[in-house]
Formats: structure tokens, C-alpha cells, sequence
């Protein structure tokens, strides 16, 4: 639905080490990254892209889709390995929609990062 989606963070290096572990077990890879921006997707794809910005506030939220529960899982401890804060363990959400199962993690910069899984 959408092409790119852009997050402002405050240390652009720490969100990448947050992203790129994270990211991971959904299949997502660091595309691009020079000394004010990074973005991430697919190989070669980029859609998600971080740039710096020392007034960066946070509030954003931000969804991916995992093909597994497994991946969810492994996102969220990934996630937290990596210094985030814990907003939600992966487990189902039925409140949500039947099948819903995801984890949700804050960000280095407090974005609310979630992966779900429709399975």
C-alpha cells in the first residue's frame, strides 16, 4: 500500500543496530546507509528509511509483516538484544483480528515497532 515510509531518529547509529537485528528474522536488510539516512527492506529494495535528526520525536508506528509466529518471536527478542524496550510480548491478539499474532517493540528513539503475523 504504501512505497517508503520515513522515521526521524536521533542517533542514526543506534537505530541501525536496532533495525538490522530486528529486522532480521522478517527477511529485512540494510540497503542503503550514508552518514544522514539508512534504509531497509527487502535486498535492493529499501522502504523503510531512518534519518538523522537531533529534534526527533518520537510517536510513530510502524508494522511488518512476519510469514511466521516463529519470526515474530525471533523480532521481538532480536529486538530486544539489541537495546529495546519491550511494548507488547509476541502472542495473540484476538481483540485485534482472529489469527492476529504479534510483538511489539520501542525503538531507540521510542517509535512503536511491531511485527504481526496473520497465520
Amino acid at each position: 500500500m504504501y512505497d517508503h515510509v520515513g522515521l526521524k531518529v536521533r542517533d542514526l547509529d543506534a537505530s541501525v543496530h536496532f533495525y538490522q537485528a530486528a529486522l532480521e528474522p522478517l527477511g529485512l536488510v540494510l540497503c542503503s546507509r550514508d552518514q544522514g539516512c539508512a534504509g531497509f527492506g527487502p535486498p535492493g529494495a529499501p522502504a523503510l528509511w531512518l534519518y538523522r535528526d537531533a529534534g526527533a520525536a518520537a510517536g510513530t508506528h510502524v508494522a511488518f509483516c512476519a510469514k511466521a509466529r516463529a519470526a515474530v518471536d525471533r523480532f521481538h527478542a532480536a529486538g530486544l538484544a539489541a537495546g529495546a524496550r519491550d511494548h507488547g510480548a509476541p502472542g495473540l491478539r484476538a481483540d485485534y483480528a482472529p489469527g492476529y499474532y504479534a510483538a511489539f517493540l520501542l525503538d531507540p528513539d521510542g517509535h512503536n515497532v511491531e511485527a504481526v503475523c496473520m497465520a
